[in-house]
């Protein structure tokens, strides 16, 4: 999750180039699997990656344009224990 800092709307422009590079080439590699920002209000971005460990998340945002920059006042990584759905970690159907 990244928390936007108040200029991202202004600034994202000089950066996203960079930023959807490193992200589209993260999915090619099966890491990303859905990125984006929430909107109305525009202040946080959610990416959601499918791994083991952390690591890989880690190194994406430690190289971000966005963080790098600025724009991102906040960053976390969060757990999602998925149990519905076609793509579910741990699928868990009712008994």
């Amino acid at each position: 999750m990244f928390d936007f800092d108040d200029s991202y709307e202004a600034r994202r422009a000089e950066y996203r180039n960079d930023h959807l590079t490193r992200a589209w080439a993260a999915a090619d590699r099966g890491e990303l699997v859905l990125a984006g920002a929430l909107t109305d209000p525009l202040d946080t971005g959610l990416l959601l990656f499918k791994g083991e460990a952390t690591e890989v998340v880690e190194r994406f945002v430690r190289d971000d344009p966005y963080v790098n920059n600025g724009l991102v006042r906040r960053w976390r990584i969060r757990e999602w224990a998925t149990v519905v759905g076609a793509d579910a970690a741990s699928p868990l159907r009712p008994a």
